[in-house]
C-alpha cells in the first residue's frame, strides 16, 4: 500500500487494512525456515505530517506457526507490536550531513511523493520476532544423545559427559555435591 505525501496532512488520518503475508513469508524464507505467518497482518496505523516529516504509529497483529528451536516441535505463535516511525525527505538528509545514532532506530527516510507503508509494516513485523522462537519458555529441548524429546519423557541416557577432556570437569561437580 503506497499513500501518496500530498495528501498527508497535519490532522492524523487512521487507516485499517490487513496486509498480505505473502512478501513476509517470502523474506522469513531467506532464513532458517522456522515461522510462517498463516494470515495477513491486520494493520492499525495512524499517520499524519510533522512539518516536513511524516509520522507513522500503529500497532501489526497476526499468527504464524513455529518450530521451537529448542524441541523442534511446531507451534502457534502470536505476532503483535506496536510501532512508531518518524520519515523525512531524503532531500533534507543530504543537505544536513548528520549521522544517525542509537537514537534514530525509530527514524527512516522517503523518496519520491509516494510513501510504501507495507515495507514499514513488514519492516516492523520483522524486526517484532524474537531471536529464537521457544514454544515456552520452559522447554527442555532434546536430549544430546538420544534425540528424545525431553519435553513427552524423560529418556534412559546417562547424564555422563561422553568426552574424557571433561571428566574432570565432572569429577569437581560430583565433589562438590559431595561435600553438600
Amino acid at each position: 500500500m503506497r499513500i501518496p505525501v500530498e495528501q498527508i496532512e497535519a490532522a492524523p488520518k487512521h487507516l485499517q487494512y490487513a496486509e498480505d503475508a505473502a512478501e513476509l513469508n517470502h523474506r522469513l524464507d531467506a532464513g532458517p525456515h522456522d515461522l510462517e505467518v498463516r494470515e495477513p497482518l491486520a494493520v492499525d496505523l495512524t499517520y499524519y505530517r510533522a512539518g516536513l516529516d511524516v509520522v507513522f504509529e500503529g500497532s501489526i497483529d497476526a499468527s504464524g506457526e513455529a518450530v521451537c528451536a529448542r524441541c523442534a516441535e511446531g507451534f502457534s505463535w502470536p505476532l503483535s507490536t506496536k510501532f512508531r516511525m518518524v520519515l523525512s525527505p531524503r532531500a533534507v538528509m543530504e543537505t544536513e550531513s548528520r549521522e544517525l545514532g542509537a537514537d534514530d532506530l525509530g527514524f527512516g527516510f522517503y523518496d519520491g511523493d509516494q510513501i510504501d507503508v507495507t515495507a514499514l509494516v513488514q519492516e516492523h513485523a520483522l524486526l517484532a520476532l524474537p531471536t529464537r522462537l521457544l514454544c515456552a519458555e520452559a522447554c527442555r529441548g532434546l536430549c544430546p544423545q538420544c534425540g528424545a524429546n525431553l519435553n513427552v519423557a524423560a529418556c534412559d541416557c546417562s547424564a555422563q559427559p561422553s568426552l574424557p577432556r571433561l571428566a574432570v570437569l565432572r569429577d569437581l561437580v560430583q565433589a562438590r555435591r559431595g561435600q553438600n
